[in-house]
């Protein structure tokens, strides 16, 4: 399992998702993206409906909709009703994850670092983990 720290310092999450969510579903993969938060899973539905000006990233909301067919579901708990095996930690809360996920995506702004660092020390052994953060208008990897 792979964990990926994001230290959101310039842009929210609703406008990295839909990058994030793309580049899962071109590996033919499945995503499930995980917040506590009603109003930022709204905003982020509407990125991923607007995220292109040609086309739009098929989702839905947990529980609105045959959730084992969506390619990408927004939920608030880290069940993965869609089978996916890529999950996105959206609203900056570190949860206990099973190892049913191939890759996690923790998003957290520079609020939620103390919780990133705590989560980052009690991952177990095993867990290859990486550190991204906003340099300009790009990702790069840091120490």
């Amino acid at each position: 399992m792979q964990v990926d720290f994001y230290q959101l310092t310039r842009n929210p999450a609703e406008k990295i998702l839909p990058v994030i969510a793309q580049r899962v579903l071109d590996d033919h993969g499945r995503l499930l993206i995980v917040s506590d938060d009603r109003a930022q899973l709204d905003a982020i539905s509407s990125a991923l409906w607007t995220a292109k000006a040609d086309s739009f990233l098929a989702h839905s909301m947990a529980g609105e909709g045959e959730d084992a067919l969506q390619p990408i579901l927004l939920s608030d708990n880290v069940e993965a009703l869609n089978a996916a095996r890529f999950v996105v930690i959206a609203d900056g809360n570190w949860r206990p994850i099973e190892k049913d996920f191939d890759r996690i995506f923790y998003l957290f702004p520079p609020s939620h670092t103390d919780n990133a660092r705590a989560a980052w020390r009690n991952l177990s052994e095993g867990v290859e983990r990486r550190y991204w953060k906003q340099d300009g208008g790009k990702w790069v990897q840091g120490p």
